[in-house]
């Protein structure tokens, strides 16, 4: 199978990387910096910096990841139209593309986030939950999915990963929490009531490759493992996984003061479960948080 990705140097696109290459895929990364793809992830991977560098060569599946990482500084009104057309923009190109090809891959995997909901308090989310609280972060998964579905239009079948807070220890959140945990100064984040929706990267790519594979399933899947956790409970989790204290809060009007609306995306949270993914017949490895914790620690 030839596979295109986009965002393929990313955390999660390295990773598929590897698995399809040991499956033996073909791959081709399409990327701003083409020269670094093979660095990135793996000799055997082909790096692009135009669409039409393909020319007619058939491609089976896209993976379309890329953005620029959305909790990496403030959201300024730069910020916004970058995170905007990092995502939407580099779809319609993708789109613009798809439609002047003759032949055109069987599956389209659309990269979104658990933030479609907004701040979901305490009501549990499947995917046929709406959006519950509008902000910056919903409105972007909302226009994000809308376009990539748009491919539908074109015979391809569109699938929609409504991605959690991914666990791994090369990268992602546990990198940034590992310093100050370590120091002894990790803990809760506001009132720490909040529900953290997360998935371990090695549950992240096997879902990833069933819905790639699955030829009916189509429309957004939640990927995250079944049980969310609260902000509190994920804190104390981490603490023991590294062996340290975890009771040093950060006061929620600290956050909102120094980020302002970014700091929705640490105050608030999602309920959410993986119904579609789990109805599909779809194993997770990493139910338990501790023991994916533990796992990713070692490595930390």
């Amino acid at each position: 199978m030839h596979i295109l990705l986009t965002g393929g140097t990313g955390l999660i696109g390295r990773k598929l990387c590897q698995h399809w290459l040991a499956q033996g895929h073909q791959l081709t990364v399409w990327s701003r910096q083409p020269a670094s793809v093979a660095r990135l992830c793996g000799r055997a991977v082909r790096g692009i910096g135009r669409l039409e560098d393909l020319g007619s060569e058939p491609v089976d599946a896209i993976v379309n990841l890329a953005g620029a990482p959305i909790a990496d500084r403030p959201w300024t009104d730069t910020r916004r139209q970058l995170l905007w057309k990092s995502r939407i923009g580099l779809t319609e190109q993708l789109l613009a593309w798809l439609e002047q090809r003759e032949q055109r891959p069987a599956v389209l995997v659309s990269g979104s986030a658990v933030g479609y909901y907004g701040d979901g308090g305490e009501r549990e989310l499947t995917e046929q939950s709406q959006p519950v609280r509008k902000d910056f972060a919903s409105d972007l998964c909302i226009a994000w999915e809308e376009t990539a579905q748009r491919a539908e239009a074109l015979g391809i079948r569109v699938v929609l990963v409504r991605t959690g807070l991914v666990l791994a220890s090369e990268g992602g959140m546990l990198k940034r929490l590992k310093v100050p945990f370590k120091l002894g100064l990790g803990g809760p984040i506001g009132n720490g009531r909040q529900f953290m929706p997360w998935v371990h990267i090695d549950d992240q790519i096997a879902l990833i490759d069933f819905l790639v594979h699955k030829a009916d399933a189509s429309g957004p899947y939640n990927a995250c493992a079944p049980e969310p956790v609260r902000n509190r409970e994920f804190a104390r989790r981490l603490g023991r996984a590294l062996h340290r204290p975890a009771f040093m809060p950060l006061p929620g009007l600290v956050l909102r003061a120094t980020l302002g609306e970014m700091s929705d995306l640490l105050l608030g949270g999602q309920r959410a479960r993986p119904v579609r993914l789990l109805a599909e017949g779809f194993g997770f490895r990493f139910n338990d948080l501790q023991t994916a914790l533990d796992d990713l620690a070692r490595r930390l």
